[in-house]
């Protein structure tokens, strides 16, 4: 055994074996007690029911037994979340002895049932519901468009609304705005071990909407909820609903300062003072005049308790936000009574250590596809991927370089949020083939960019022959040096081979720590979780146009547009080609977020809703702080094999996969 080839083993074990101690670590976090709280039992499971199964993560403390029974609270994540996103809430609630599920709604983690089963109705409301009148454009009939375009313009209408909001003429209706919260919500009432009397809701994003209908349907029963705590929810006038007949309990609202949706900040531009003095809030609170951030109103006792946590942060940013949290924690002691052990004045919180060693735990795994990618092709059947790269002859320098990465960054950028939205709700797909919502947003942007890229290839490749040089496969990273001039089939064979090991071995290691851990691979929101059947195939219908987006995009931006930092060895050389390929892979959506962001904190309002309208923010633009470290990531992993390999296939296809993978693995799905 060569050197070379023990020092990759040697590696590949060290990250694998870092891989599980650092989950080992967050496990034993989700699992533990404070003070006498003792231990949690954390299990996961499925409700049955007769249109699927709704999953879910249940956290058990010490203390709750059928002798002494604990307070209970449902958790409900966001969209694009599932579960896991919830664990800040949890472990901080189940440590001091509550007894706390968080359940994977309709269409999202491993919940099989989609999330068309909430339903759509031909009619969308511009405003908070309740304010909105058909004389002035507010209320509007008869919208058409894919079913998931009617779907999200009714994300807002809850199905405890009147029948105006609720039906249509075409027999739609919204069916269950709780996305399978009020089957959980039952569920978890019935454990021995939970006093039912003492219950409460919490709820991120599409989790408050889904908050606001189990509230609604238990409002009045013995096991109606005693407190809700919305995260980012959105507020309703009383005129929407009989108000006569349901009630909700001590309500608090988390309202993050720079919330990208728009309906999250009563349509408004930004969160201000001024918010607390419009008609909804103030009738929100019980106040007659403009309320305050921070106060309590109303009383606990009788459950009009009420208060608005203004907190220093964006939309996604919520569910993990310390202060949010304590302030949640209170306010559920306060509404349900104290649980053996409960100490929720113990400001102490343990959540971020749990992330941060799954973050870990994932950087880790990661980075052991790099020395798994090096034995490998030490091996003979995969040797011949090794090419030696392009003669510097053809490097593109100068200004020349500068105007092609210009360009590329600025058409990245500029069609990001219209491409994206585009797929996500009105690109006339088969939406029984492309299922996932949040995937064909994606498949519409990349789609737009392979044709831009291929074109911007072809223009410079005719300049390049108009000047004497010529330009060959072996130029774009897709052929071996000893044929530069024919694209090499063998190649992309042999690569897409080593690619699917790469793949099956980050795989692997996922579904071992789920197995190990009931953990998966991510930092706050999901990145890599294993696939169900269904979610698996929705991989390899989306999987051809990712792989041609990440082949077309990695030629460009690294073999195309290769400098002398290509050719450089040693760390030094590496860094200034990933920074340079960065550069065009990221710089895009790098400049999407800066106009999102700059003029939110400089209190003028989201860049997107200030310069396109509120259309196009939203959950593409909270998206981008999610995003834009995908696209780092993968530049490294495709700097790395296109100068390890010559050619460009290795680090596109394994990018590629893992980005399908990100999308499809626990993402929205509509059937």
């Amino acid at each position: 055994m060569t050197k070379n080839r023990k020092k990759s083993i040697a590696a590949l074990l060290t990250l694998l074996i870092l891989t599980l101690v650092c989950m080992y670590g967050a496990d034993r976090i989700q699992r533990s007690g404070a003070g006498p709280v003792g231990s949690v039992d954390v299990r996961e499971g499925a409700i049955d029911t007769e249109v699927g199964s709704i999953a879910y993560k249940l956290y058990v403390p010490q203390t709750a037994t059928e002798a002494e029974k604990a307070p209970a609270v449902l958790l409900l994540h966001g969209y694009q979340n599932d579960h896991e996103t919830c664990s800040a809430f949890a472990i901080e609630l189940a440590r001091r002895g509550v007894v706390v599920m968080s359940a994977d709604e309709y269409g999202h983690g491993s919940t099989d049932i989609g999330l068309l089963r909430r339903g759509y109705v031909n009619q969308k409301v511009k405003v908070n519901f309740g304010e909105d009148s058909e004389a002035d454009g507010t209320f509007v009939r008869n919208v058409g468009g894919p079913a998931r375009y009617r779907l999200m313009m009714n994300f807002s209408n809850l199905s405890f609304f009147d029948d105006r909001y609720t039906k249509d003429d075409a027999g739609n209706s919204i069916s269950d705005s709780s996305c399978g919260g009020i089957t959980a919500y039952r569920w978890l009432a019935a454990q021995p071990f939970v006093d039912s009397s003492r219950m409460g809701l919490s709820g991120h994003s599409m989790g408050t909407w889904s908050s606001w209908t189990v509230a609604a349907q238990y409002s009045g029963t013995d096991i109606e909820p005693k407190a809700t705590v919305l995260q980012c929810g959105e507020l309703f006038r009383k005129s929407a609903y009989d108000s006569d007949k349901i009630h909700f309990n001590n309500v608090l609202l988390l309202q993050a300062k720079y919330d990208e949706f728009s309906y999250f900040r009563d349509y408004r531009l930004n969160v201000t003072d001024d918010l607390l003095a419009t008609d909804l809030r103030k009738e929100f609170l019980g106040a007659n005049e403009a309320g305050e951030w921070n106060r309590t109103y109303g009383s606990f006792s009788d459950g009009s308790a009420r208060r608005i946590e203004l907190l220093m942060t964006n939309h996604r940013l919520t569910t993990h936000d310390s202060k949010g949290i304590a302030v949640a924690l209170d306010w559920f002691e306060s509404a349900l009574g104290g649980a053996k052990g409960f100490t929720a004045a113990d400001t102490s919180q343990v959540y971020m250590v749990k992330e941060l060693l799954v973050l870990a735990a994932m950087l880790f795994a990661v980075s052991a596809l790099i020395p798994a990618a090096d034995l490998l092709l030490s091996l003979a059947p995969f040797s011949g991927i090794v090419q030696t790269l392009p003669s510097e002859e053809g490097m593109i320098t100068g200004k020349k370089w500068k105007t092609g990465v210009l360009a590329g960054v600025l058409i990245t950028g500029i069609t990001y949020p219209f491409m994206t939205q585009l797929g996500h709700g009105l690109l006339p797909l088969p939406e029984k083939v492309f299922r996932m919502t949040i995937g064909n947003g994606f498949l519409s942007w990349y789609g737009l960019l392979i044709i831009v890229f291929l074109i911007m290839t072809a223009v410079r490749l005719k300049k390049r022959k108009a000047a004497g040089d010529t330009c060959r496969f072996h130029d774009l990273g897709m052929a071996e040096s000893g044929q530069p001039d024919r694209f090499s089939w063998r190649l992309l064979g042999k690569s897409l081979a080593l690619s699917a090991l790469l793949f099956m071995l980050l795989y692997t290691v996922t579904a071992v720590c789920e197995a190990l851990f009931g953990l998966d691979l991510r930092f706050i929101w999901p990145f890599f979780r294993a696939f169900s059947l269904t979610r698996l195939l929705q991989f390899f219908v989306y999987l051809p146009v990712y792989i041609l987006f990440f082949t077309v995009s990695t030629s460009r931006s690294i073999a195309l547009m290769r400098t002398k930092a290509t050719y450089e060895p040693g760390a030094g050389g590496f860094f200034w080609t990933w920074l340079r390929t960065a550069m065009q892979m990221a710089g895009g959506v790098l400049l999407i977020t800066l106009l999102e962001y700059i003029p939110f904190f400089a209190g003028i309002g989201p860049g997107a809703d200030v310069l396109f309208g509120s259309t196009f923010g939203g959950p593409f633009m909270s998206l981008l702080i999610v995003f834009v470290p995908q696209i780092i990531v993968f530049s490294l992993l495709c700097t790395y094999m296109y100068r390890r390999t010559g050619n460009v296939f290795t680090g596109a296809l394994v990018s590629a996969a893992m980005a399908c993978w990100i999308v499809t693995g626990g993402s929205s799905i509509l059937y």
